[in-house]
């Protein structure tokens, strides 16, 4: 499965990004990790297909949305009140099975490139 991201750029600090994945083949779930500069990867979001159901990070619960168009297996993620330390590469990941540990980058099989987002104040 390959993973093919969009949607990064410049935004300032209150504004909105919206960030979409599309997927080559089918997948259990889907979400969104960040990596910061001298940063961990952290998780973001994630979608699971079959119930619909989502997570979030407490650090962006409230501001960023993920959902997901099933028939296109495609996710997005809408961003609203950008700071500046939402600034970030933003991965989509994907893996074929549900796993409670959705959070760990780790347990993700397919990424996708990357994309951009930066946030000024």
């Amino acid at each position: 499965v390959q993973l093919q991201a969009s949607g990064g750029g410049l935004a300032q600090a209150g504004g909105s990004l919206r960030l979409s994945c599309a997927a080559s083949g089918r997948t259990g779930v889907m979400g969104w990790f960040r990596q910061a500069p001298g940063k961990e990867r952290e998780f973001v979001a994630v979608l699971r297909w079959g119930t619909g159901s989502t997570k979030h990070a407490d650090s962006v619960k409230g501001r960023f949305t993920i959902s997901g168009d099933r028939a296109k297996v495609t996710v997005y993620l809408q961003m609203n009140s950008l700071k500046p330390e939402d600034t970030a590469v933003y991965y989509c990941a994907a893996r074929l099975i549900y796993n409670v540990q959705y959070y760990d980058s780790e347990q993700y099989s397919f990424w996708g490139q990357g994309t951009q987002v930066t946030v000024s104040s």
